[in-house]
């Protein structure tokens, strides 16, 4: 039998997934591999995936698993009971916070984390405050549960970093969360002691809960010290969650095991909502993390020294370059250059107006693949991942620097 045209049978996708964007970082390292495949030598910048192997003794764990029996078989929705035992001993190891294997699960990467938590806390219409520049996640994760992304655009004058004054402009009784990420995707920027204290207190003051992205814990520079919002401010309560993972400490992106961690009743509530979506993270994968998560840091060591000197040649690089300025990021592994100084230039022939006009300018001319500032709602920058090779970093910042010596 016919249905009437117009009805919600004639919709083939959901209004809610037709109003959801793509990841724009995850679409812009699929573009450069397509092209690297269609044999375009292609530098990408876009993606935050650590250019290292995992490290071996992670891997040898999770060859074991694959060879023991009891890993075949579903395991508990919330995690290994051991891996989440793991994580809450890490997290008093590196973040001073003291929790219980019970305020831990774990999720199918820091990504997962985020919507667990997001659908945990959140009901239609509960405001989320989310300063800009951002991941490209957080808004749209928080609105296919009904949220409302309040965005607070941040700038090179307060180092990429929002602000009690600023918070406090944008609050309103439905206000629910506050976004928290240090350090900064996309921007490298770490808060410091006396800036968190004071965000925690406002937080608590207005009884907001806060999300605390902790992804790049272990990738900050300069003797940047290593700080958590919830362990240093108690006077939030229980209001917090923690979401991390194993991704970028470990090189471990293609592994998916992240976490979440927070009050009994909300983890609770989201091993419910896990049990009923994924159910248990890959056992092999969980293997691997408790290696990784009960190890020593030698290899992330190793990596973030590594990352440190990619960090300071690529802003070396970005700013001599004419029409561009780039502070140095203190934390994570991207540069977030500002390029407002070449919008409205003939650039090789062709004029942006945009700096995603000058992103499709980059990749159609000189083959080097970054990801616009749009994507993170900060319109007027890129971000360049330094997560690549040495070579590659100064080959691809090097044929910017030709495209843009020709704007005028």
């Amino acid at each position: 039998m016919a249905t009437p045209h117009g009805t919600a049978a004639d919709r083939r996708v959901s209004r809610l997934l037709s109003e959801l964007q793509p990841s724009a970082t995850l679409a812009v390292d699929a573009r450069a591999k397509a092209l690297k495949a269609a044999g375009e030598n292609v530098i990408g910048f876009g993606a935050g995936e650590p250019d290292f192997p995992t490290p071996q003794a992670i891997v040898d764990a999770a060859v074991a698993a694959c060879l023991d029996p009891k890993n075949h078989k579903y395991s508990p929705a919330a995690g290994l009971p051991e891996l989440r035992d793991a994580v809450a001993q890490k997290t008093l190891r590196d973040s001073g916070l003291e929790v219980s294997a019970d305020q831990v699960i774990i999720t199918n990467g820091g990504k997962h984390a985020v919507a667990n938590t997001f659908e945990a806390l959140l009901d239609p219409g509960d405001e989320v405050i989310i300063p800009a520049p951002y991941w490209t996640t957080y808004p749209e994760s928080a609105a296919l549960v009904g949220g409302v992304p309040v965005i607070v655009p941040t700038d090179e004058s307060t180092g990429f970093k929002v602000t009690v004054p600023m918070l406090d402009a944008v609050w309103t009784e439905r206000s629910k969360l506050l976004v928290f990420v240090s350090p900064s995707n996309p921007t490298g920027a770490v808060y410091d002691a006396d800036e968190i204290d004071a965000i925690g207190a406002w937080a608590a003051s207005r009884g907001v809960w806060v999300m605390a992205d902790e992804i790049y814990e272990h990738l900050t520079y300069d003797n940047t010290p290593l700080l958590s919002l919830p362990a240093r401010c108690p006077e939030l309560g229980d209001r917090w969650v923690i979401v991390n993972g194993v991704a970028k400490t470990y090189a471990m992106t293609g592994w998916r095991v992240g976490w979440m961690i927070g009050p009994k009743d909300v983890i609770s509530a989201a091993t419910n909502l896990q049990s009923q979506i994924t159910s248990n993270v890959a056992n092999v994968s969980q293997r691997a993390a408790l290696a990784a998560v009960s190890g020593d840091l030698m290899a992330v060591e190793m990596m973030r020294e590594t990352f440190d000197r990619r960090r300071r040649t690529m802003t070396s690089m970005l700013n001599d370059i004419d029409g561009v300025s780039c502070l140095e990021p203190k934390g994570a592994f991207y540069c977030f250059p500002n390029v407002t100084g070449l919008l409205g230039k003939s650039i090789g022939g062709a004029r942006a107006t945009t700096s995603a006009e000058l992103a499709e300018i980059a990749i159609d001319q000189v083959k080097v693949a970054v990801v616009p500032g749009e994507a993170f709602g900060s319109p007027g920058y890129f971000r360049l991942s330094y997560a690549l090779g040495d070579e590659d970093l100064a080959e691809g910042v090097g044929r910017l620097a030709q495209l843009f010596s020709t704007a005028q």
